[in-house]
């Protein structure tokens, strides 16, 4: 049946635990250091990127102040821009109004100077009116 050969156990014994410590040198220990710095370099690229969010969120931070100030600025930009504007256009209008007003003036003064020389006219002619009616008058 089955003997058992204390020699072949022993060396099967050695030749495990040789197994084992070949194994041990060259497989598991190579593998373990390996996934050690793995977790480690795991563990610091976590630590970076909770830096990097820090760094940013002071980036967000800055970046919304400086289109703050720059909108503030477009602001006050655009108001002096319009003021100015509106400052010209008033200017065009009151000039415009004053040249207006002047030709008004010139117009109301030639068209009283030329109902003056009517006026003269007619009262000049109402004589020869008279005359006119009256012959009228005589033939009827």
């Amino acid at each position: 049946m089955l003997d058992i050969s204390p020699v072949l156990l022993l060396i099967t014994i050695v030749v495990f635990l040789v197994l084992i410590a070949l194994l041990n040198s060259w497989l598991y220990n190579p593998l373990l250091g390996y996934m050690q710095k793995r977790d480690a370099d795991i563990k610091k690229d976590l630590e970076e990127v909770g830096n990097n969010g820090d760094e940013i969120a002071a980036l967000h931070a800055q970046a919304e102040k400086i289109i703050s100030e720059a909108k503030a600025e477009a602001m006050a930009f655009r108001e002096k821009v319009v003021n100015e504007a509106k400052e010209l256009s008033e200017s065009k209008i009151e000039a415009k109004k004053a040249e207006l007003a002047e030709r008004f003036a010139a117009f109301n003064a030639s068209l009283a100077t030329e109902r003056e020389s009517l006026t003269n006219a007619l009262l000049s002619e109402v004589p020869l009116f008279k005359t006119a009616i009256k012959a009228k008058f005589s033939k009827i």
